[in-house]
């Protein structure tokens, strides 16, 4: 580009010496001189190469060295040059508007005199505007080949934080525009070279002119005289410095953390860069004491695994980042780390966005519909993946399949209680088990606010355990029952101690409305202090919500007015205009809900208005409990409950945990909200230890033990090894059909069984039983299966769910050895069985899918699109839907007949409908 650049320069001021005018020669002549007297940076060797080989525009010599070969209105080289020339025309005109120039308008009203000016001397303004040119030099070396995820973070590090979602909207505008540009269309010091043809006079030419065919020659000559005299790029020394400072102290640190020394460098084995990115990002200049304590164990020097747990808002998150930069930046190798909600990986994504642009890693987000499985092998930088629990675990699939499980060298796990919690336990469960099986040299660290059996992970992790009961901020516990306020007291005799009497004057409207005194209580905090109020429905967060502001005074509204009315704007522009009406009506009191109703976009935007105080007040659901930083003076919790189900213990204390920020409150309050009917209950709920992790491998049937058996077997190994690879290909070409026994037939019968080399039996994780068996006890069930099985030993349970995969049709069972008294059996996957665990299918519906989808091709009516409801209903609402028949029936005779045709193809005939809505007894069962 930066040659092209410069040919371009070289083949205009060439015609403009051709042409009779004399001010356009002066302006060529006056523009090429300069450019070989200014001393820049590596320009001696051009000044060298110019000098060596004489300019052709000096060649006056009779003798033409192109002969008659002149240009032709249908030569396409000379079309595809005109071509390139008007692009980079048109690329130029851009990146002058958008760098706000003036500089044509001066050389058109200077002309010859401007043009002697600049010969002489650079300006002030070429000064500057080269120092400009060298700032968005660096901002292009940095964006280049950066994730999506990571740039649409990057305004984090330009743009002021109280815009309150102007930011996000001028990220998320960049991402979706800017980055092609600069990516694409504006590879490095483009801008430059661009910028400085604005600058030389010779760009002064009519519309008709640039149009104009030359001949070949001329092309030819332009192009050599611009190869002779093209100038050096500048870059911005400045930025190489620093670069190359960071990477010495890179290089000091690795050495620190590969020698046995307990000296910790500048910076607990980092760089000092480091240190001053957590002042300058997050106001960190200090690490607390279990911090420092956390980070010297010999455990952690040493890279045995990790389980540490504090009380919530304790800083445990710093440590693990530090862990994770020693990983990335010393160790040169990539990271994982599992989050347990999307909120918290997008949070987590935009505070560490700005130290991989400022450190030269990657920062990958793995969340969604987002992630690319296998992910993209880089070289040089390496990678950050911050994924959920059920992406992080299709991200190891993907690098064990690769033969790239190696590459991952620290896995991070945050809320490691959450394995003992249903089917998503089940799934952290296995990926754990998979790295600790496939890897050897992969760290995993694990942290929590909420541990109790911690004895029993530890074996399961192969751990070391840390933990400490700091706090920043202390927290008071206090229970609301009718008008009194009590304190939690573990000395006293039923758990808690008289404090005040709720002193609130409520009318009898209020009453009938607020009868918990949530207003009361909301009061005394806002609007100078922030409040979270816990509800147990994504509902009851909006009618709260909008009780409250219902009684609020109007003084609410004067509050950081404008601040609000900017965030009701940019709600508006991210939804196109379709604001929610009770956000409409609460933001301006600084109240609104948040729960997962909300789109990412929309959360993103009002927890920033959270953070930076323009709203006060949030009613949420228990998901915002989880990591998400966003704590406030007074926690409430509206009931007891979540949902239907009444709190666990870790529950209350992740909610209770939000309550009082580090440097900014003295002291934290939780207010629990319970009825008289309830006090039994939460007596025991605030006494009681924390409940134990159990795992649910196998109580989660179809989301647990029978995914991580197709996924053992299924897994296809790379096989780096030269050798290995040449076994596979002799092996495969003797026997076809491999998996079934490997025997061969010469010339007749089959006469000899052939026994093809271990390895190759071993394609999975796992393929036969002792294998199964043997991974199996290196989980948590493993683990834990002296409590769990009672009447089965694991042997048993495995033998049984294999045969329950055979039978299903999702795996095939093939004899290896029947020498032995018990006969050996290897399994290999089927095709359905491939296809449920890499679609993540729920295996309770995976053989159910599949008839459906073949019946759905029988019955495709192209006429209707009535047949993609039925295809699309998850199978699990299925059940729960109660028609109300006589509507249906109503319905179904107003369809087309073609649409009726659907609806008989699929099983559902006019005759039963009718039936069912007159309320007929149906001896046939249907299935709708």
């Amino acid at each position: 580009m930066d040659e092209g650049g410069s040919r371009l320069r070289r083949r205009v001021s060439v015609r403009k010496r051709d042409r009779p005018s004399p001010g356009s020669g002066l302006a060529a002549g006056s523009a090429a001189e300069p450019r070989q007297e200014r001393e820049e940076p590596g320009a001696g060797s051009r000044r060298r190469r110019t000098a060596e080989v004489p300019p052709l525009e000096n060649n006056d010599s009779g003798e033409d060295m192109f002969g008659d070969y002149d240009s032709f209105a249908e030569n396409a080289f000379l079309a595809q040059v005109d071509d390139v020339e008007q692009q980079y025309m048109q690329v130029s005109e851009r990146g002058k508007h958008a760098a706000g120039r003036s500089t044509d308008g001066r050389c058109l009203e200077s002309g010859a005199a401007a043009a002697g000016s600049f010969a002489g001397s650079e300006t002030d303004e070429r000064v500057k505007t080269r120092s400009r040119q060298e700032d968005v030099s660096a901002e292009l070396d940095i964006l280049y080949d950066v994730p999506s995820s990571q740039v649409l973070y990057f305004g984090n590090l330009q743009n002021p934080p109280d815009d309150l979602g102007n930011q996000y909207i001028e990220e998320r505008d960049w991402n979706a525009s800017s980055l092609k540009t600069l990516n694409e269309e504006l590879p490095q010091n483009s801008i430059e070279q661009h910028q400085q043809t604005d600058d030389s006079p010779s760009r002064v030419r009519s519309g008709s002119e640039e149009n104009r065919r030359k001949s070949l020659k001329e092309h030819l000559k332009s192009a050599m005289t611009g190869n002779a005299k093209a100038q050096t790029p500048v870059f911005s020394r400045t930025k190489q410095l620093k670069e190359s400072l960071l990477s010495e102290e890179i290089s000091v640190a690795k050495k620190t953390i590969e020698s046995s020394s307990d000296d910790l460098g500048p910076f607990y084995s980092l760089p000092s860069k480091v240190r001053d990115l957590y002042v300058q990002f997050k106001g960190i200049e200090k690490l607390y004491e279990w911090q420092h304590t956390c980070l010297t164990l010999n455990s952690v020097q040493e890279r045995r695994n990790l389980i540490y747990s504090l009380p919530t808002s304790g800083g445990k998150t710093l440590v693990a980042e530090i862990l994770m930069l020693q990983e990335l930046l010393c160790r040169r190798r990539d990271v994982l780390m599992i989050l347990p909600y999307v909120a918290i990986v997008q949070e987590k994504i935009s505070g560490l966005s700005s130290f991989g642009i400022e450190l030269g890693f990657f920062v990958e987000e793995y969340a969604g519909s987002k992630g690319k499985f296998p992910p993209i092998k880089r070289r040089e930088k390496k990678s950050l993946y911050i994924a959920t629990i059920e992406k992080g675990h299709s991200l190891v699939n993907s690098l064990i399949e690769t033969g790239r499980i190696g590459s991952l060298g620290l896995v991070v796990v945050d809320e490691l209680h959450m394995i003992g919690e249903g089917s998503r336990g089940a799934i952290l469960e296995m990926t754990l088990a998979k790295i600790l099986y496939t890897s050897k040299t992969t760290q995993i660290i694990g942290m929590s606010a909420t541990l109790n059996n911690v004895e029993d992970l530890q074996e399961f992790l192969q751990a070391e355990y840390y933990t400490s009961q700091f706090r920043p901020v202390e927290l008071k516990e206090y229970l609301k029952i009718n008008d009194a306020i009590y304190e939690v007291d573990s000395k006293a005799e039923n758990g808690m101690t008289f404090s005040r009497l709720l002193n609130c004057q409520y009318s009898d409207t209020l009453k009938k409305m607020d009868p918990d005194h949530l207003v009361a209580l909301v009061t005394e905090v806002i609007p100078n202090y922030s409040c979270l109020v816990f509800c147990p429905t994504k509902k009851n967060c909006e009618n709260v919500a909008e009780m409250i502001c219902k009684f609020l005074s109007k003084e609410y509204l004067k509050h950081r007015e404008k601040e609000k009315h900017e965030v009701i704007k940019n709600l508006k522009n991210i939804s196109n205009g379709n604001l929610c009406p009770i956000l409409k009506r609460t933001i301006p009191f600084g109240v609104a809900y948040h729960h997962s109703g909300l789109t990412s976009d929309e959360r993103r935007l009002l927890e920033e208005a959270y953070s930076m105080g323009a709203l006060c007040l949030f009613t949420c659901t228990s998901t915002l409990a989880a990591g998400v930083n966003l704590p406030a003076r007074r926690v409430i919790l509206r009931a007891p409950y979540v949902a239907k189900e009444f709190l666990r213990r870790s529950q209350y204390k992740q909610m209770i945990g939000r309550a009082g920020r580090a440097g900014i409150d003295s002291v934290g309050e939780s207010i629990l909200i319970l009825q008289e009917k309830d006090k039994q209950q939460v007596s025991e709920l605030i006494s009681r230890p924390l409940e134990n992790c159990y795992s649910h491998l196998v109580q989660e049937f179809t989301k647990g033990i029978q995914t991580l058996f197709l996924s053992l077997i299924g897994l296809k190994l790379k096989f780096s090894s030269k050798k290995s690879r040449q076994e596979i290909s002799r092996w495969a070409a003797v026997v076809p059909s491999l998996p079934t026994g490997g025997r061969t037939q010469e010339n007749g019968p089959i006469h000899e069984e052939v026994r093809p080399p271990r390895f190759l039996l071993h394609l999975g994780i796992a393929t036969n039983l002792d294998d199964i068996c043997h991974f199996m006890g290196g989980t948590l069930f493993g683990v834990q299966q002296k409590i769990l099985l009672k009447e089965k030993s694991l042997r048993e349970i495995t033998v049984e769910w294999l045969s329950y995969l055979t039978e299903k049709g999702l795996l095939q069972k093939d004899v290896v050895d029947k020498s032995k008294e018990e006969i050996e059996y290897s399994f290999h996957i089927t095709k359905l069985g491939r296809a449920s665990f890499k679609g993540t299918i729920d295996l309770a519906y995976c053989d159910i899918l599949y008839r459906d989808l073949k019946k759905g091709l029988e019955g495709l009516v192209l006429e209707s699109l009535l047949h993609l409801i039925y295809l699309t209903t998850p199978y699990d609402m299925a059940s729960q839907c109660v028609p109300d028949w006589m509507i249906y029936f109503r319905q179904f005779s107003q369809l087309s007949p073609a649409e009726q045709n659907v609806a008989v193809l699929l099983g559902v005939s006019e005759n039963f409908i009718g039936k069912k809505a007159s309320g007929q007894a149906i001896k046939k069962c249907f299935e709708v």
